[in-house]
């Protein structure tokens, strides 16, 4: 282990930008080229604080996937970019060619480029005494060991923890904020008490997972929560349940998975955050550990989760929010699209700043009734 911190720094890739699922499907729109390109507008993303993803290779990706699964994602974007169809088995075999998971040009590149970041930033962040790592184009926390699921073809979450602990560390925490329950992470680490897993999720929403009373074996705390979920609850919430059970695990890492799909804007959920809730959120986590991964996730309104991302990158690179966005950020957000659809466009504010205004409420009873719960366990 060398004596020396590492970060804050940013690992991103040209893969994600003109790479899309297709068609309208959700994941059509651009995310990670968005937060890069505010970044850099910013002047937030210097040649020191910024690496290129690396790429994980089969191999490396045996850590948590099956082989058998590994080859046919290769062979199916192999058979995709030469425009000759998938095997009839495998739909139902690895879940490929589905609505949700389709074939498309960079179907194992894309994919494998967030976990080659994981693997990446979990063994540099092993080799030294404390460092901060984001990555934006990770966090596909679906994707289980056989087959894709979920917009994710592979795991690259439950990679960097895997590896995390490959690397020597001993304890973990998992902390998932994403509105849908973080299903294929838990399943890769159910019943290890080393590895400690938190999901705040949006209640009766797909995978239809991560129930109240479900801890996987003993080590996940799963808080579904109602639609509207706002600011001054998911406080509560950081503060009854996910703080003190991250701090009594003593974890040696933290990943923290942030997609934001909870945001009041976001199209596939329907909870009512602002992106001021979630950065708070990893403020209060960042103590908590002497390595901390930030990754993307969730989140398929181009305009926010750019806006989220962008911000979180500035909170954990020491930068000043600016009240109104510079001109050249201010462009990057008005030349976006839904590329496709007849989705309304953003408000003004959207288009000019970086913070939304916060989303607070009454704490209803039913998430207080719930964290009473998880704390007598």
């Amino acid at each position: 282990m060398t004596s020396a911190p590492v970060g804050p720094l940013f690992l991103g890739s040209e893969i994600y930008r003109g790479s899309s699922y297709g068609g309208l499907h959700p994941l059509r729109v651009p995310r990670v080229p968005v937060v890069m390109d505010l970044c850099r507008a910013l002047g937030w993303l210097t040649p020191q604080a910024y690496r290129t993803s690396p790429r994980a290779k089969p191999a490396a990706l045996s850590l948590l996937h099956d082989p058998g699964y590994l080859e046919a994602l290769v062979q199916a974007e192999s058979l995709t970019r030469a425009g000759q169809p998938l095997p009839d088995d495998w739909r139902p075999r690895f879940g490929l060619g589905t609505l949700t998971n389709p074939c498309y040009p960079e179907m194992f590149r894309r994919p494998a480029t967030g976990a080659g970041a994981m693997l990446w930033a979990a063994e540099t962040l092993a080799a030294v005494p404390s460092g901060v790592i984001h990555v934006p184009g990770a966090g596909t926390h679906h994707g289980l060991a056989g087959r894709a699921a979920g917009f994710c073809y592979l795991n690259d979450v439950a990679l960097g923890v895997a590896a995390l602990r490959r690397a020597g560390l001993a304890r973990v925490a998992y902390v998932d904020l994403d509105a849908h329950h973080g299903d294929g992470v838990e399943a890769a680490f159910a019943g290890q008490p080393e590895i400690l897993l938190i999901s705040v999720h949006e209640e009766n929403r797909w995978p239809f997972t991560g129930r109240l009373e479900d801890d996987a074996g003993g080590n996940a705390f799963n808080l579904p929560v109602p639609r509207g979920f706002h600011d001054d609850e998911l406080a509560l919430v950081m503060d009854r349940l996910v703080l003190p059970r991250v701090a009594a695990h003593r974890p040696e890492a933290i990943v923290l998975q942030c997609g934001v799909d909870g945001l009041a804007e976001d199209p596939l959920a329907r909870l009512a955050l602002s992106n001021r809730a979630y950065l708070a959120a990893v403020s209060a986590l960042q103590p908590l550990a002497p390595r901390l991964i930030v990754t993307g996730g969730g989140g398929y309104n181009p305009w926010t989760v750019g806006r989220a991302w962008a911000a979180i990158w500035g909170l954990l690179s020491g930068q000043e929010m600016p009240d109104r966005l510079s001109p050249g950020a201010e462009a990057v957000l008005r030349a976006l699209g839904w590329n496709g659809g007849a989705r309304a466009l953003p408000s003004e504010l959207i288009y000019t700043t970086l913070l939304d205004p916060p989303r607070g409420g009454p704490v209803r009873p039913e998430i207080r009734d719930r964290l009473a719960v998880l704390a007598r366990r």
